[in-house]
């Protein structure tokens, strides 16, 4: 398995916005787990955590069109990234083993 770990913040007031475009962009093959959350500290900023089957799986979902669409909307609302982790998920709920 392939994750994903980042801390966006967006410009000040967009945070929720920015979430639902991210949260909302469906079906995408191979991924396992995609989720947006609001800071409870800072509502401007966005972490997302991903988990997918390999890292070439998202890699290939940035050509969706649901992905590009989300990428240019959700663009205009970014100030910037402040963090990006890869990781190595091992299992959880709702996750495969093995």
């Amino acid at each position: 398995m392939y994750g994903l770990v980042g801390k966006i913040r967006a410009h000040r007031g967009d945070g929720e916005k920015l979430a639902a475009i991210l949260a909302g962009m469906g079906e995408m093959p191979g991924c396992l787990a995609y989720i947006a959350a609001i800071d409870s500290t800072d509502p401007d900023i966005v972490w997302v955590t991903e988990v997918w089957t390999s890292s070439e799986a998202h890699s290939g979902s940035l050509s969706l069109p649901s992905v590009q669409a989300a990428i240019a909307a959700g663009r205009p609302l970014i100030e910037g990234f402040e963090e990006r982790h890869e990781t190595v998920p091992v299992g959880g709920i709702g996750l495969p083993t093995g």
